[in-house]
C-alpha cells in the first residue's frame, strides 16, 4: 500500500528546530516524512520526535559527496532512525552535458549503492530539470538509468519533469520498474518552472491514481515556495485531504 509523505526541505527555513517541525507534521494527515539532512539536530531527538508524532521515515536526502566521504557514519545514523532508503537529491547540470559525464555520474552512484547495500540501505536519485537535457534525442535522465545498476532507484519529481517539457506521468509509467518513491510537485509548463501544488498543470488526481496503481511505496509532497512558514504545511495538508 502506498503511503503519503512530506519532504521536510519544504520547511527548511522555519525558525523551529527539526524535532519541532516533525511534531507539526504529525498534526496533519501525512503518514511520514522525508528528511533533507539533519542539520544540527541530535539523531536521537529526531527519532523521538518521529515516534511521538507517529510518523514513518519515508527516506532521507543525502548529498552524493557526503555518502562518498562519510558512508559508514551516514549509513549508521540513518539506519538507527529506521531509514531504509537514501536519496541523492542533486547533481550539477554539467554532470548531464554529455553521455560521458552521465556515465561518470552513474559509476559514482553504482559504487555508493553497492556500499549502502551492505548496510541494508537502498539508493535512489531525485531529479530536477537539468537531467532532461537531450542527448542524442533522449533525456539525459534516461541515459543515467541505463548506465546505473537496477538497484539504483529513481525518485521521480513530477513537477520538475513537467517543467522540463515532459509528460511526467508518461515518464513515470515508462520507468516504473525503477521507481518506489515519487515526489508530488506541480509545474507551470509555459514558464518551465515548478509551481504550488494545485496551481499548475499537473493532474493531481491522475498522479495519485498512477502512484497507487503502480503500488509505489511513497508519494512525497514537496514545496519549493514558502520554506519559512507553516502555511506551506497547511496547504500541503489541504491537498492531502482533497486528493488522498
Amino acid at each position: 500500500m502506498t503511503s503519503i509523505g512530506f519532504q521536510l526541505y519544504s520547511l527548511h527555513a522555519v525558525e523551529d528546530d527539526l524535532p519541532a517541525v516533525i511534531e507539526r507534521v504529525g498534526e496533519t494527515e501525512f503518514e511520514g516524512v522525508e528528511l533533507a539532512g539533519l542539520g544540527d539536530a541530535d539523531p536521537d531527538a529526531v527519532g523521538e520526535a518521529l515516534a511521538s508524532a507517529d510518523l514513518e521515515l519515508a527516506a532521507a536526502h543525502v548529498g552524493l559527496e557526503t555518502l562518498e566521504e562519510s558512508l559508514e557514519e551516514t549509513a549508521e545514523t540513518y539506519r538507527e532512525l529506521g531509514c531504509e532508503d537514501v536519496v541523492v537529491p542533486w547533481l550539477e547540470p554539467d554532470e548531464f552535458e554529455s553521455v560521458e559525464s552521465v556515465e561518470a555520474a552513474a559509476e559514482r552512484l553504482n559504487a555508493v549503492a553497492a556500499d549502502l547495500a551492505a548496510h541494508d540501505l537502498s539508493l535512489h536519485y531525485h531529479n530536477h530539470d537539468q537531467e532532461f537535457v537531450e542527448l542524442d534525442g533522449e533525456p539525459a535522465l534516461s541515459y543515467l538509468l541505463e548506465a546505473t545498476d537496477d538497484d539504483v532507484g529513481l525518485e521521480l519529481d513530477l513537477g520538475w519533469a513537467g517543467a522540463a517539457g515532459y509528460d511526467p506521468l508518461a515518464y513515470l509509467d515508462d520507468h516504473a520498474e525503477r521507481v518506489r518513491l515519487v515526489h508530488l510537485k506541480d509545474y507551470d509548463g509555459d514558464a518551465g518552472e515548478a509551481a504550488v501544488v494545485g496551481e499548475g498543470d499537473l493532474d493531481i488526481e491522475a498522479a495519485v491514481d498512477s502512484v497507487r496503481d503502480h503500488g509505489f511505496d511513497w508519494l512525497v509532497y514537496e514545496a519549493e515556495e514558502g520554506p519559512d512558514t507553516y502555511d506551506t504545511l497547511t496547504h500541503a495538508d489541504d491537498v492531502v485531504r482533497t486528493y488522498w
